[in-house]
């Protein structure tokens, strides 16, 4: 006889219980429910991080980097710029000689209750396409706009100079006070008693 049939043999007057066969079920509808459970927490679990991720960059919203295209100084250029959510802005570019150059500013309006509200990135970004008064080393002045440089040395008088800006169907008229800032408007120039 082999070993096989001796086993047959010898197993053949067992019998399982039912009472055995209830604890096997048992047993295997615990461990699925304990496969469920940990299937359940490790879904919450995912869903923990994915809202925690999504929490920190929604908190960080106002500080993602883009690059955008600016006129400055004349030139097309290719900026990388940051908002901070909280009226200001810093940029990196590289100028026309491959230096890098890093700019930044901001600002705040007032509501009619008299409070600050930080400036919006469309506030910013109209600061940043604005026309641009540069004094050179050598005595001249000139006002940059969009890819136009103009040569406004001459034309002071009195420490004032009147300029008509025009880009496309842009136009802007711009007061500008000898080394005393400048400002514009679209209608009308701006007399010099109304700044600074």
């Amino acid at each position: 006889m082999t070993n096989k049939e001796k086993y047959k043999q010898a197993f053949s007057a067992m019998h399982i219980s039912d009472d055995f066969s209830l604890e096997v079920n048992k047993m295997a509808t615990t461990s699925k429910k304990m496969k469920l459970n940990k299937l359940a927490a490790w879904v919450a679990a995912c869903v923990l991080m994915v809202g925690s991720a999504t929490a920190a960059y929604a908190a960080d919203v106002g500080g993602i980097q883009r690059t955008i295209q600016l006129w400055i100084h004349g030139d097309q250029t290719k900026a990388i710029i940051e908002f901070d959510g909280n009226g200001s802005y810093s940029m990196a570019y590289t100028d026309s000689e491959g230096n890098i150059r890093h700019q930044g500013g901001g600002g705040v309006s007032f509501a009619p209750d008299g409070t600050e509200i930080p400036a919006t990135e469309e506030e910013l970004m109209e600061q940043l396409t604005a026309p641009d008064v540069r004094y050179e080393d050598n005595g001249t002045v000139c006002v940059y706009w969009f890819d136009q440089k103009l040569d406004i040395t001459d034309k002071f008088e009195n420490n004032v100079c009147y300029v008509k800006l025009v880009n496309g169907n842009d136009i802007l008229y711009m007061t500008v006070k000898y080394q005393n800032g400048y400002a514009t408007s679209p209608n009308k120039y701006l007399h010099p008693s109304m700044f600074n």
